[in-house]
């Protein structure tokens, strides 16, 4: 197949979008589900700046397809314990559907930013963060010393002030 310009997309589209809506559907059992996901595959193929040619179009298809099931699959895990989370509280919590879908938005940015910065990165910020372990009590549990916590902590920290400022 050519570049991908109007032309080589309308083929691809054309030659692939039964394929891939079918292949879709075999993994998730559901035919709507399918579909968006292949709309999804096919908008993010005319958003890509690569004008390489596929060689492989259900390949390369397939992969991206892979991908954002991949998204969608962590995401509805992190909206489930979100909401577990919520029913968990004593008291009932009302979150409006924007409150809702701007948390969970957050909640996916912020497990992605953490499934970026590497194991033990990650491991050293949330035992600080989350357990509250003093930068010795990490250095100790992880057997690193105190200024590589801190060196991780501002790795992890700078990734975080980014994700704000985004």
């Amino acid at each position: 197949m050519s570049a991908l310009d109007d032309a080589a997309i309308h083929r691809l589209y054309s030659e692939n979008s039964g394929w891939l809506k079918h292949w879709l559907r075999m993994r998730l059992g559901n035919a709507a589900d399918a579909s968006d996901l292949a709309h999804d595959t096919f908008l993010r193929v005319m958003t890509a700046r690569s004008q390489l040619p596929i060689r492989e179009p259900r390949s390369y298809l397939s992969a991206i397809a892979r991908s954002l099931l991949i998204d969608k699959v962590r995401r509805r895990a992190i909206e489930q314990a979100y909401l577990q989370a919520l029913a968990l509280r004593p008291e009932p919590v009302e979150v409006s559907p924007e409150t809702r879908l701007s948390i969970i938005e957050m909640l996916v940015a912020i497990d992605s930013l953490l499934d970026e910065l590497g194991a033990r990165t990650r491991d050293i910020f949330l035992a600080v963060q989350l357990e509250g372990l003093t930068y010795a009590a990490a250095a100790q549990r992880f057997e690193v010393s105190v200024t590589t916590v801190k060196n991780h902590l501002i790795r992890a920290m700078t990734r975080c002030l980014l994700l704000v400022e985004d």
